[in-house]
């Protein structure tokens, strides 16, 4: 691909040479892709694959940067779809399918679906990222996660070169993951149909969004709206504002074990929280819990740190690297596993580095 100047532009894509995306990961890191190619229309991507930096070379695709530590410089091009139309599909009075573009703020279309008298993503409300990012991670939050919404992704297959169409079972996911995380060189997501219902079926059991709602002085029969709002709050207690303080929100997901294990665990840590897994054979344990109990919260070394208000909270004070990010995370995981036996892994997909 020959660009002629640091800059160029199509109505369908634009391009930069040596662009810096400090401001593009959430993490605040500073690091230079040597090209960001912005594209404004998925219908480009054919073409722009047909160039040799982005068929032969690694492509990173980069949505809001909220799930990705930079532990050094992209070494090939990034990609970042910027389209952002949100529209009804299908709407029969009771349920209804909506699409969204990979570039829509992922909070911007939790808060449109509410406003459109439709329920599912509730306790997904505040969630930096994108559209797009939503399936690669399937995230989740308070009970929830994406899958259990999303009726079709629609995505650029780079190995056909064509676009390409995936149904909820196609795209395979499972805890923080899916297909397009696990080959991430394979689809790139161009938009996202989710089908939603008028009719309520809120998810109230996980801890806190009870008595955060009995604090709004809702007691009975809560709104979608309500529940979005006492996610909000609580987010916004426990968590620290990206745009304040460098975070990619939840650093380590919670490690799923034998049922065994978390047994013999909960003999020595009567109190150590546990939960039922995806079968009766395993357990979910809070990473949280376990990283609080080896004492990091609130530790910070030069400016990298973890939160005081949250433990899974890995923060950039002002200017770590990703590296000295990473050497952090790789010692937090390590007294965990000393102390507790139970190994924990990153959230975030880590650029530039491996984790082990």
């Amino acid at each position: 691909m020959s660009v002629a100047s640091n800059s160029a532009s199509t109505a369908a894509y634009r391009i930069h040479e040596g662009a810096r995306l400090d401001a593009r990961n959430t993490f605040g890191v500073a690091v230079t892709a040597p090209m960001l190619v912005e594209v404004k229309d998925s219908a480009a991507l054919p073409e722009l694959f047909g160039y040799a930096m982005l068929r032969d070379g690694p492509v990173l695709v980069l949505g809001g940067g909220s799930n990705l530590l930079f532990a050094g410089n992209p070494t090939g091009a990034v990609l970042a779809l910027t389209a952002q139309r949100i529209g009804m599909l299908e709407d029969d009075g009771d349920t209804a399918i909506v699409r969204a573009d990979a570039g829509v703020s992922w909070h911007d279309l939790v808060l449109w679906t509410l406003g459109h008298g439709l329920c599912g993503l509730e306790n997904l409300a505040l969630i930096p990222g994108t559209v797009g990012a939503a399936p690669i991670q399937n995230i989740g939050a308070y009970g929830a996660e994406v899958r259990d919404c999303i009726h079709a992704v629609d995505a650029f297959d780079r190995h056909a070169g064509a676009m390409a169409r995936l149904g909820n079972a196609a795209c395979a996911f499972a805890y923080r993951d899916s297909v397009f995380k696990r080959d991430p060189d394979h689809y790139v997501v161009t938009a996202v149909e989710f089908r939603l219902s008028r009719t309520p079926a809120l998810k109230l059991d996980y801890a806190g969004i009870g008595e955060e709602l009995q604090a709004m002085g809702i007691t009975d029969f809560p709104r979608a709206s309500q529940v979005a709002e006492a996610v909000i709050r609580i987010r916004q207690r426990k968590l620290p504002d990206p745009s304040v303080l460098g975070n990619a929100g939840s650093f380590f997901k919670n490690p799923i074990v034998a049922a065994g294990i978390a047994e013999a665990l909960l003999a020595e840590q009567p109190s150590m929280p546990a939960f039922r897994g995806a079968d009766a054979g395993t357990r979910k344990l809070s990473a949280a819990w376990l990283i609080d109990q080896c004492g990091w919260k609130g530790f910070r070394d030069g400016d990298a740190g973890v939160a005081e208000s949250h433990a899974l909270v890995l923060v950039n004070h002002g200017h770590a690297s990703g590296e000295q990010l990473l050497d952090l995370a790789r010692r937090i995981a390590g007294s965990v596993h000393t102390r507790f036996d139970v190994a924990i892994e990153p959230e975030p997909r880590i650029i530039g580095a491996t984790w082990e």
